[in-house]
């Protein structure tokens, strides 16, 4: 059995949910014997089957005696839907692969336990790398209680959002915003400040077409066999003083909540006005620098978010710099320097004081994108279970 290939179909199957399951996990399973794939099927949507039960659907009575690949641990508890290691083993399994452990407390080892008490073969690790960081969002927000946080910018060579009068579009090229667009798609919910909003009354929607998401993240691996719907992300928008417009285009886009995030100086009409637009109002503390983002990240995760985009502008970004509240960056750089004091920096704000207190990160990936750059990296120093290798 070529372990390797069959656990990486199961990786591209989680992959076709994307954005769809928070707060649940994305998994992938392939049901396999005799070297033939005889059913798979991946987790859809919180609160419907989980991976294994489609793949095991699919593959009826031929599934005694076959090995079943998963991504992630099977389950062992009742949630919303019954424990899947009780349905692997009812179904006559002999061999499971798992790629990677399930941090939950809820399972923690248990289903590989129980798969191994009930006498059916348990090989863990395969292809562990790539399942883990398939679910760093929800093992951050599993064992955090908060969303895992990506920050994004595009800024000229020179570190410069925009110029001295203001003008931004575009610093970046088409090929680098097609790309953003594709880490809108990713993400459960983006995150701007009140500046964004006023400035530039943006949609914030993933403008790319289902099969454009569809060859990026998929590609051919699947041979076309599968389609992916394009969910729009959640908005939060973090304005102290309800200062968002009524008619801004952000309250526009379909099938999607919009979230924001006010102090108690912002008046009981203005909440009201956001509430009867479909709006959802949240009171959080206000800082000397701003609504406070630990509080706000909290309340994130008890709505259950598990992934966050911070899309900007310079003061929203500098203030999760600032308390180390991130656990990546994506940063697209154009092919332009702009100068002057009085351009607009990427991150705002008072910075640090000293070398020793910024904020330090591990580069992961860096590439040229027709003439413009893009940079990924992790915080340094982010600690728990749920960050594969500390990256």
């Amino acid at each position: 059995m070529n372990d390797l290939m069959y656990m990486k179909r199961a990786i591209a199957l989680a992959k076709l949910a994307t954005a769809h399951t928070w707060p649940n996990p994305l998994v992938g399973a392939v049901v396999v014997k005799h070297n033939t794939i005889i059913g798979e099927g991946y987790h859809h949507k919180a609160g419907e089957p989980h991976a294994e039960v489609h793949a095991l659907q699919a593959a009826g009575e031929e599934a005694k005696g076959a090995t079943l690949y998963v991504t992630l641990e099977p389950c062992a508890h009742y949630g919303k839907t019954p424990p899947c290691a009780d349905r692997i083993i009812a179904s006559g399994i002999s061999r499971v692969v798992i790629g990677s452990t399930d941090p939950n407390p809820l399972v923690g080892g248990q289903g590989i336990i129980r798969l191994q008490a009930a006498g059916i073969e348990v090989k863990t690790g395969v292809c562990e790398k790539e399942c883990a960081l398939l679910n760093e969002s929800f093992f951050t927000y599993i064992q955090t209680g908060k969303p895992f946080v990506t920050l994004k910018s595009a800024m000229s060579l020179d570190g410069s959002i925009a110029t001295f009068t203001g003008a931004s579009q575009w610093i970046t090229n088409e090929t680098a915003r097609k790309h953003a667009h594709l880490l809108r798609a990713s993400y459960d919910a983006m995150v701007v400040g009140i500046g964004t909003i006023l400035a530039d009354d943006p949609l914030l929607n993933c403008r790319l077409s289902g099969s454009e998401v569809y060859d990026a993240i998929i590609g051919d691996t699947l041979d076309g066999a599968y389609s992916m719907d394009i969910r729009q992300p959640d908005v939060m928008i973090f304005d102290s003083l309800g200062r968002t417009p009524i008619e801004a285009k952000v309250f526009t886009v379909p099938n999607r909540k919009v979230h924001l995030f006010v102090s108690a100086q912002c008046s009981e009409e203005k909440r009201q006005a956001f509430i009867d637009i479909g709006a959802d109002v949240h009171d959080i503390e206000r800082k000397p620098n701003g609504l406070s983002i630990k509080q706000a990240l909290t309340v994130m995760g008890d709505m259950g978010y598990t992934s966050l985009l911070i899309e900007g502008g310079s003061a929203l970004l500098s203030a999760f710099v600032e308390t180390l509240a991130f656990d990546k960056i994506v940063t697209y750089i154009g092919n332009l320097i702009i100068g002057g004091t009085e351009a607009t920096p990427a991150v705002g704000g008072n910075g640090f004081a000293t070398l020793e207190a910024a904020a330090k990160l591990t580069f992961t990936d860096v590439h040229m994108m027709d003439n413009n750059i893009v940079i990924e990296a992790y915080r340094t120093g982010r600690e728990g279970a749920y960050v594969y290798g500390h990256r």
